[in-house]
């Protein structure tokens, strides 16, 4: 696990994902790779008309509509390499030395899980109005395929200085934790812990674990305990305490588990204004 992959399709939040990439990269100091996949359903290789009823006969006709798609595609692969340019400029000018660019013709999930096995931090953005009943169908087929930690951004940069875990001392998010307390990504940002539930003995044990957890890896640790909602509780406190990014443990056995898969998600990815860092 060495790489950090953005994801790049040219949209708006493109920007967004190439400036937390490359802060990302330099955190980490792992190589950078800036990947754009030309979808193969939107853009075949080969077009395939015959079995559409009254052409099969129209062979000009055809060949035509052959011609348009094989042009469309040409295009769009030409669109995708100055893109991949523009954002290799921009990650140069963040202070990434030498990012490397990909552009693969193919399936998004299919690409990504060949290349997982070399990624230490996959990049994707956030689209506001792909978020109707799910995350969004892409996003939401990636953070369910992946089996590493996925940055969400918004659309617009800004270098993170409070981070805030969701924390419910669960095996996946002790995890999380563990995985925070050992990576450079946050080393030197003040880190809030917060855990959703009552105020029992068991749940303070719990925080002063993880709390124990971070602050023996330098980190300046604050810890909340609070009732209520678990979207509304996250809000509120991410709201108080200006922080910059939330990390999540997903699809866990656990309250934040029903939080990640359940409505709840599609109201709080929808209304971040900040990047969520997922973690599996």
């Amino acid at each position: 696990m060495t790489n950090v992959i953005a994801c790049i399709d040219g949209t708006a939040v493109t920007p967004a994902v190439c400036d937390y990439a490359a802060w990302a990269s330099l955190r980490l100091e792992a190589p950078l790779i800036l990947l754009h996949v030309l979808d193969k359903s939107e853009y075949p290789i080969e077009s395939n008309l015959t079995g559409n009823i009254g052409l099969g006969s129209r062979e000009a006709l055809l060949e035509e509509l052959a011609a348009l798609d094989e042009k469309r595609g040409r295009l769009a692969l030409e669109q995708g390499r100055l893109m991949l340019e523009e954002a290799q400029h921009r990650v140069i000018n963040d202070g990434v030395a030498a990012p490397i660019t990909r552009q693969r013709h193919g399936s998004l999930i299919e690409t990504l899980v060949e290349m997982e096995p070399d990624t230490r931090l996959l990049v994707l953005g956030k689209h506001d109005e792909n978020l109707n009943e799910h995350i969004g169908s892409r996003l939401e087929s990636v953070v369910r395929t992946m089996h590493r930690p996925l940055l969400v951004t918004t659309d617009t940069f800004h270098p993170p200085r409070r981070v805030m875990i969701a924390f419910d001392g669960s095996e996946t998010t002790r995890k999380g934790v563990e995985m925070v307390a050992g990576s450079p990504l946050f080393r030197g940002l003040p880190c809030h812990l917060l855990m959703i539930g009552t105020d029992s003995k068991a749940n303070q044990g719990q925080l002063a674990w993880a709390r124990d957890c971070l602050e023996a890896a330098g980190f300046e640790v604050h810890t909340a305990l609070r009732s209520g909602d678990v979207e509304r509780a996250l809000c509120d406190y991410r709201a108080e305490h200006d922080i910059d990014l939330l990390v999540m443990g997903a699809y866990g056995h656990s309250v934040i588990r029903r939080f990640l898969v359940g409505s709840t998600t599609t109201s709080v990815m929808r209304n971040a204004t900040v990047p969520v860092l997922l973690l599996r």
